[in-house]
């Protein structure tokens, strides 16, 4: 019971790693509070969870959403003690595509943009706003999903590199800041991970991630989510400003 008595926050909780995380900091002791876009999903996971298990249907790229959304989670438990900034989505496109010397595609700008603001300015406005709120109970973790794309890169993945590079760069400003006041803060950089999303690619895309993954395996979204029960728990009280590959030992790329 690691996480007992701890409040606890995950954006994107109602599917993939997100969920896996839920489901594992509830076996923890954890109250858990979960936030997704997907109503459906946000009650059936949220009746899982316990009793005093909470789902909420935010935005993480709207600012006002969040912040009206941690306001009553503290008004509510009196407390927040971890924000796990899950919630991610790809849009993925060359940045030009050629062929006979001429361009015949594009990463638009608003594929650019949607991913900018989901993926990295939704974990600012969730950070920013939960950050005052541990600051004064002189406490708290924050964990922000990275990728290994963020360090390896990726083809095809402009906007999804830029907002995981990104991530581990505010993780390390927010360690800084945020270290006085008792709050640590690290990021997870997932490999090839089995989500709903990548296990409905075709079974010769798997194997060749498989292929590349030393273990000779995808990783399972439980591998992650002990990654963030364990920088979660105070057994990790000396790790901040971290990124923990969970990736099976992959170098994109290679």
């Amino acid at each position: 019971m690691r996480l007992q008595g701890k409040v606890t926050l995950i954006t994107g909780g109602a599917a993939g790693i997100g969920r896996a995380t839920a489901e594992r900091f509830a076996q923890e002791g954890a109250t858990v509070v979960i936030c997704d876009l997907n109503e459906a999903a946000l009650q059936e996971v949220t009746a899982t969870l316990g009793p005093n298990a909470g789902g909420y249907k935010v935005n993480v790229a709207d600012r006002q959403a969040v912040q009206a959304w941690i306001d009553e989670v503290e008004a509510k438990y009196g407390q927040i003690d971890v924000l796990v900034n899950n919630a991610g989505i790809v849009r993925d496109g060359q940045l030009v595509k050629m062929k006979d010397g001429e361009v015949v595609k594009m990463m638009t700008e608003a594929d650019f943009d949607q991913v900018i603001a989901v993926n990295l300015k939704g974990s600012f406005n969730c950070t920013q706003a939960v950050a005052p709120v541990m600051m004064r109970q002189k406490s708290g973790v924050i964990l922000n999903a990275s990728s290994v794309v963020g360090l390896d890169g990726n083809f095809g993945q402009t906007n999804y590199v830029a907002t995981k590079a990104g991530v581990i760069g505010m993780t390390k400003v927010w360690a800084r800041e945020l270290g006085r006041y008792n709050v640590r803060v690290n990021a997870v950089a997932p490999g090839f991970t089995a989500t709903d999303i990548i296990s409905a690619m075709p079974e010769k895309v798997l194997d060749g991630m498989r292929e590349k993954t030393p273990l000779g395996r995808l990783g399972a979204p439980s591998d992650i989510a002990n990654a963030y029960l364990f920088l979660a728990s105070d057994e990790a009280s000396f790790i901040t400003g971290a990124v923990l590959r969970v990736d099976g030992g992959l170098v994109v790329g290679t």
